[in-house]
């Protein structure tokens, strides 16, 4: 009669815990789900949209694997939480506010998982940690991507200057530079010493932050991301040869702007999965101001906004003449230095290419 009694509550704990597997499979299925539609329809993004749907479909062959019973003894009238809400209600006002919820639901229900499978269906229990570390990536993706294209969004110009002989002139080029209507200036210098370096990204912050003081501009530095601390710039870009991007933003920090240069597809969706805020594509077309090696093909330039929803400025040797070849691959943004900054008017000049680039772009 014990052994019988002892049985009956071996078996009524068992059934709790398929219970608890169940409602945890349901919660993180959910919230992959909604962070897929949001890659797909709020962030137009169709590499995270895969990197999510691949999740998902990797969850659901997991459960799959020996967890498919669970639904028979499912009991939503018996279960003591339903219709329990948190005091403090949901809270959602942006996608960002949905991505960070969606993703909490969908990494706690995987450690619930990762915790209860092994009771019932050890066969399967170490596929659940896996997927947790992907989805914890997958949350930083999604919000590197909102904040990238919120910070980014009305940008279309990104002008290359120079430190130039002397502090004045630089001063003249940025304040032109910004009048002209260029809301992002990236200093590449590398003759320049870190000192006069770091003197004059705080000459260009300072004038960007008087001139636009809602963030209307942002100064942007090549490849040093300790002078773009010391500075106080908006952020870095890094080529191959420069930081790694996980190791530069361990020294700029979480809020300034990461970008990185990318010369294939692989590149791009490489520098996507570490964390790039915006991508710069090319080279495009031979430079006055650096020399390459190769250039990148048209196929290149049209498979990176089919692809990669991160904004992407093509780079290297574009000038007013080459805009049109250009619209035809889909890029929506230039970074341009030479065809600016070596004109005999650099403000003229830019502000013929923003215009003609936004005539272009329609």
């Amino acid at each position: 009669m014990a052994e019988e009694m002892g049985d009956s509550t071996q078996a009524g704990e068992t059934t709790k815990v398929w219970r608890a597997i169940d409602a945890s499979a349901n919660r993180a299925g959910e919230a992959l789900r909604v962070l897929e539609d949001v890659a797909r329809f709020v962030l137009d993004d169709p590499h995270l949209t895969r990197l999510a749907k691949e999740l998902r479909h990797d969850l659901a062959a997991a459960l799959a694997a020996g967890l498919r019973d669970r639904v028979f003894l499912r009991d939503v009238a018996g279960d003591v939480g339903a219709g329990m809400t948190a005091a403090a209600g949901l809270g959602r006002t942006s996608p960002g506010d949905v991505i960070a919820a969606n993703a909490a639901r969908g990494t706690q229900s995987l450690r619930s998982l990762e915790e209860c499978v092994p009771l019932v269906a050890a066969h399967v229990a170490g596929r659940f940690e896996p997927l947790r570390y992907r989805l914890y990536r997958l949350e930083r993706l999604l919000l590197t991507a909102l904040r990238a294209r919120d910070r980014l969004g009305a940008t279309s110009l990104c002008v290359l200057v120079d430190g130039r002989a002397e502090s004045r002139e630089f001063e003249r080029l940025v304040e032109s530079l910004l009048e002209a209507g260029v809301r992002m200036l990236q200093i590449r210098d590398k003759t320049l010493d870190a000192a006069r370096l770091v003197h004059r990204g705080r000459t260009a912050v300072a004038i960007a932050r008087r001139r636009l003081p809602e963030g209307g501009a942002m100064i942007i530095v090549n490849d040093r991301a300790d002078v773009t601390v010391a500075a106080d710039a908006d952020g870095v870009h890094v080529g191959a040869c420069d930081l790694p991007v996980s190791a530069a933003r361990g020294v700029i920090g979480p809020h300034r702007l990461l970008g990185r240069t990318a010369h294939d597809l692989a590149e791009a969706r490489a520098a996507v999965e570490e964390g790039a805020d915006y991508l710069g594509v090319g080279p495009c077309f031979p430079s006055t101001t650096k020399r390459f090696e190769a250039f990148a093909p048209p196929e290149f330039l049209r498979a990176v906004p089919r692809e990669i929803g991160l904004p992407a400025f093509a780079i290297g040797g574009i000038t007013l003449e080459r805009l049109d070849e250009l619209a035809a691959t889909g890029i929506e943004r230039l970074a341009v230095a030479s065809a600016v900054t070596g004109a005999a008017d650099p403000a003229a000049a830019a502000a013929t290419i923003i215009d003609r680039w936004a005539r272009l772009r329609g």
